[in-house]
């Protein structure tokens, strides 16, 4: 007779998922600290109104395409189809650096109205908005910066490491930026 010992370890998360949760734990916090103070500012009696550049509602879908493709790079990586998981790692990448671009023209779009983001003749409310969104804009850079690490990974001669555990960390630090700009956009749109 055979038996079998089943041993109940517990299953450990590796040390750099743990990392970046504990990452993306201050980014919530820091983010909510500011729409809160947002929220609180908009009281004021010199808050100035005024609608979101059209572009931030186009960077949005650039934004949630870019996740889509990192999704199904993961897909492609695991399951060994390299040339499928280069391209769409580098639409990933391009995708990114796109919505960067498209938050910087909603700036100058808001700047063209003459709406102020700093400096002496701003508002609270542009302000506001040029910190909170330029903040994000600073992570979303970051998370460009790994997909260009992947990218260049991914066209490595030497490269022979079939590990996802890069990819994974990358792929659950841009869904994050990307949930985060969603709650942002849906913060500015509806809530403040």
């Amino acid at each position: 007779m055979i038996t079998t010992v089943q041993t109940n370890e517990p299953k450990r998360i590796h040390p750099h998922k743990f990392t970046l949760w504990v990452g993306i734990g201050s980014i919530i916090m820091m983010f909510a600290a500011l729409t809160s103070a947002y929220i609180v500012k908009k009281n004021q009696s010199s808050w100035l109104e005024f609608d979101l550049p059209r572009i931030f509602w186009y960077s949005t879908v650039v934004i949630l395409c870019s996740s889509m493709t990192l999704h199904l790079a993961t897909k492609a990586f695991k399951a060994r189809e390299m040339g499928r998981y280069r391209t769409l790692v580098t639409i990933t990448a391009i995708l990114g650096l796109l919505f960067i671009i498209m938050q910087a023209l909603g700036f100058q779009d808001l700047e063209s109205r003459n709406i102020a983001l700093t400096g002496i003749k701003s508002n609270s409310a542009a302000s506001f908005l040029f910190v909170i969104t330029g903040l994000h804009m600073v992570h979303v850079l970051g998370g460009v910066i790994a997909l260009l690490i992947i990218f260049i990974r991914a066209y490595s001669v030497k490269m022979k490491n079939y590990s996802s555990l890069p990819l994974e960390l990358v792929g659950t630090y841009w869904h994050f930026v990307d949930i985060l700009w969603i709650y942002l956009f849906i913060f500015y749109n509806w809530i403040g």
